[in-house]
């Protein structure tokens, strides 16, 4: 596998030899100083370019970086599938290459990155021919710190859970294993998620990120919740899956009344406890 030193060299060395190259920087987790670095960290890579079309309509160029596993070109299907975007002005290629590394290009104009640099807090300038990027803070990772929430969003939040929660049951019940894990992972688990943030973003003073999906919370919660969060993953036995289900719910009420007491909201105490009462009746039921 090429070292980072080696990667970043050819990234920098391609754009040099570029005239249409000019400028480069970085964003992503190797530019974030609260993240650990390993071998599996994508290269999150901007050139900034004269113009775009010459290097779609050049099939082979990216082929400089090494031999692929498999290419991505994002915006590209998006046109193929008739979404409106702008390739004229931004355009990515998402590359892993067989020696294990992978680079995410994207290709701005200098419009664009004029409108834009910057903007992303864990950003790293690294070739600049014109002098056209701006000088920006060292590089954090404020941008993705987790917003505090209001009162309206905490409220939604808790009762969109509580509501839910009803249909994967309801699902469980008529052995609709689909229905049911779609349900509990796509939309209970976002309301989970967010209310684990809120907890995680009100013992660090709102100035914490958890990253991607959550990636980080073993690292951030407390061993006792991180147990408990554990155990929200069940197989397809659906036995289990009720019992995933009723840990989500206690986890999801003890970081909701912990983030109510801080923010001085209101939990849904009594919706929860009526719920709580009917999943534990439909349990019953389906053991029938």
């Amino acid at each position: 596998m090429r070292s980072n030193d080696e990667m970043m060299e050819l990234i920098l060395s391609v754009a040099k030899r570029d005239e249409r190259v000019r400028a480069v920087y970085m964003n992503g987790s190797r530019t974030n100083p609260n993240v650990r670095p390993d071998s599996l960290q994508d290269y999150d890579i901007v050139y900034v370019v004269s113009e775009i079309d010459s290097f779609r309509e050049d099939a082979d160029w990216f082929h400089i970086f090494g031999e692929l596993i498999m290419i991505q070109q994002p915006d590209e299907m998006d046109f193929a599938l008739g979404i409106e975007v702008d390739i004229t002005q931004l355009y990515t290629y998402l590359m892993l290459f067989e020696d294990g590394n992978r680079i995410d290009l994207r290709l701005v104009t200098v419009t664009k990155m004029l409108a834009q640099y910057g903007k992303d807090s864990l950003t790293v300038p690294l070739l600049d021919k014109d002098g056209r990027l701006s000088e920006i803070p060292k590089a954090t990772d404020e941008s993705y710190w987790i917003k505090e929430p209001s009162e309206a969003e905490y409220f939604s939040c808790c009762n969109n859970f509580l509501w839910c929660v009803q249909n994967v049951a309801k699902g469980l019940c008529r052995d609709e294993l689909p229905y049911a894990k779609q349900m509990f992972e796509v939309i209970v688990r976002a309301d989970l998620h967010q209310m684990i943030d809120w907890w995680i973003g009100s013992q660090h003073s709102y100035r914490v990120s958890t990253g991607t999906f959550g990636k980080y919370y073993k690292q951030l919660l407390p061993n006792e919740l991180w147990g408990l969060y554990e155990k929200t993953y069940a197989s397809a036995n659906l036995e289990a899956s009720f019992e995933a289900l009723t840990i989500a719910c206690e986890l999801f009420k003890r970081v909701a009344q912990e983030v109510a007491i801080v923010h001085r909201f209101s939990y849904l105490e009594e919706e929860h406890r009526k719920m709580m009462v009917y999943l534990k009746q439909l349990h019953m039921k389906n053991e029938e």
